[in-house]
């Protein structure tokens, strides 16, 4: 096989994207937060770019040129310019602020304040699992490995291992009375069920025994916790023997307890919303905002405009700021840019989905980024990035802007989505009779008499399982 390499012409086309559309493209679909990370870091990383910060910025120019005139300030030398960094900080406080040293400490003794009164995480389970026990008087082998129970709690607070696998994880080996006393003692502390190995367990352990019911609920747990799953009061009844105003009593405390007590000191942050698009209605009429409130108002540094002007003859200069003028008003069109067009995109969901914002989910209908693209006069993969992690707060609640684009069998506004089919099968459970609770078959056919979707049985399972509403069994009240 003979091989070689020579040189031979071809002709292609490429798609290649500039620096600044690229920058462009990420701006717009990054969410409210993130886009203020990026402000606040291009202006640290740029300083042409300054805050406008109302009348304080104003008068900071001021006392900036009265400075300049001052100490007569010239345009930098060759050999000066690898100071030209550092002039935003020596003039920190005259044009990023305007405001005098007074007043930063002020602002700083805010923050420090703000960051006081800010609530502090929750403390985890074992941490508050071992201060208890280390209030209470037990010997010091029996504190060791109850601290190594508690070490080995999952997230539900319960114990996930046996007490003998317990007990050879301590150095030494503890004996499976040490162990068993070692666990008694993490089942007395709070939160009541801790230190369960089974959910039968926990639920025992935050039994009263001076309940009246305390007998019969015991029973009941040990017994019959598969039976009150499914609702199976008559078999509970019947083989109990117990009076049926007790056993609802019973059952229904029993429904009161924490299965994951351990749960109510996780540690996992749950991230706040930003809504950024704001729907108000006013006089009859739906108007769209943005949140800009929590967005900087960028502009150019007229400091650093003037020193270009001054800068002469210096070649690189001129070049750095220059560079750093080009990137600051694309930084600024594109923040600019990403406005329009959510307002663009938002409006024209709004006017799609005017009929949800009238009469709720019940009336939203099918709507496809590509119907939102053809309203607006954008490509859709520009719709799909607007509203990418951006959330619309309405008169009806506060919903991810995605949510408003619905499946379903078509683009016909007359045909409900399965978001609203799924409203109005919850509806129909709302309001039938818990005696006489209707099958999954049943829903179908009311939802076909009453003109929505003719769906099959198991749709409506699937869409009743996705609601967290259980089978008709469950819900019958005896």
């Amino acid at each position: 096989m003979k091989m070689e390499i020579n040189l031979r012409p071809r002709l292609e086309q490429r798609l290649v994207l500039a620096p600044q559309i690229i920058q462009s493209i990420e701006i717009l679909q990054l969410p409210l937060l993130a886009l203020r990370e990026r402000i606040e870091q291009e202006q640290l990383e740029n300083p042409l770019l300054e805050i406008v910060d109302d009348e304080r910025l104003d008068s900071g120019h001021e006392r900036l040129e009265q400075a300049r005139a001052e100490h007569e300030v010239k345009s930098p030398d060759p050999e000066d310019f690898a100071k030209l960094d550092n002039i935003t900080e020596d003039y920190h406080e005259y044009f990023t602020t305007g405001a005098p040293r007074a007043d930063r400490d002020e602002e700083g003794e805010d923050k420090m304040e703000a960051l006081q009164n800010a609530p502090s995480p929750p403390g985890k389970l074992q941490d508050f699992l071992l201060e208890q026990l280390h209030l209470l008087e037990h010997p010091p082998r029996l504190r060791e490995v109850a601290e190594n129970i508690i070490h080995n709690l999952d997230r539900d607070g319960r114990l996930p291992y046996t007490l003998e696998e317990v007990a050879a994880s301590v150095e030494p080996p503890a004996t499976p009375e040490e162990a068993e006393a070692a666990l008694r003692i993490v089942q007395s502390l709070d939160p009541k069920g801790v230190g369960a190995r089974n959910l039968q367990e926990c639920l025992l352990l935050q039994l009263g025994p001076r309940d009246p019911d305390y007998a019969l609920q015991k029973q009941l747990i040990e017994h019959h916790l598969h039976d009150i799953e499914c609702n199976r009061l008559a078999k509970i009844q019947k083989e109990t023997g117990a009076d049926l105003d007790a056993l609802r009593r019973a059952i229904a405390y029993i429904c009161s307890l924490n299965p994951a007590p351990g749960r109510m000191y996780d540690n996992e942050v749950v991230p706040y919303v930003t809504p950024e698009v704001i729907v108000n209605l006013v006089d009859g009429a739906y108007v769209v905002t943005l949140d800009e409130s929590n967005i900087p108002r960028l502009r150019i540094s007229q400091v650093y405009r003037d020193m270009l002007n001054e800068a002469g003859n210096d070649s690189q200069a001129r070049e750095f700021l220059r560079k750093k003028l080009e990137s600051a008003r694309w930084l600024i069109e594109s923040i600019e840019q990403r406005r329009n067009t959510l307002l663009k995109v938002a409006r024209a969901i709004v006017q799609a989905q005017r009929a949800f914002f009238d009469e709720g989910i019940s009336a939203l209908r099918p709507l496809r980024m590509q119907d939102i693209a053809d309203a607006t006069g954008v490509h859709v993969a520009t719709v799909s990035r607007a509203v990418r992690h951006k959330y619309m707060q309405t008169p009806r609640g506060i919903f991810p802007m995605k949510f408003f684009f619905t499946g379903g069998t078509n683009a016909d506004s007359s045909i409900p989505t399965w978001d609203a089919v799924k409203q109005r099968i919850k509806e129909i459970i709302d309001s039938e009779d818990k005696t006489k609770p209707l099958s999954d078959d049943e829903i179908a056919a009311r939802l076909k008499e009453e003109g929505h979707l003719q769906i099959a049985r198991r749709t409506v399972t699937k869409y009743r399982k996705e609601l967290g509403i259980p089978s008709s069994r469950q819900r019958r009240r005896h």
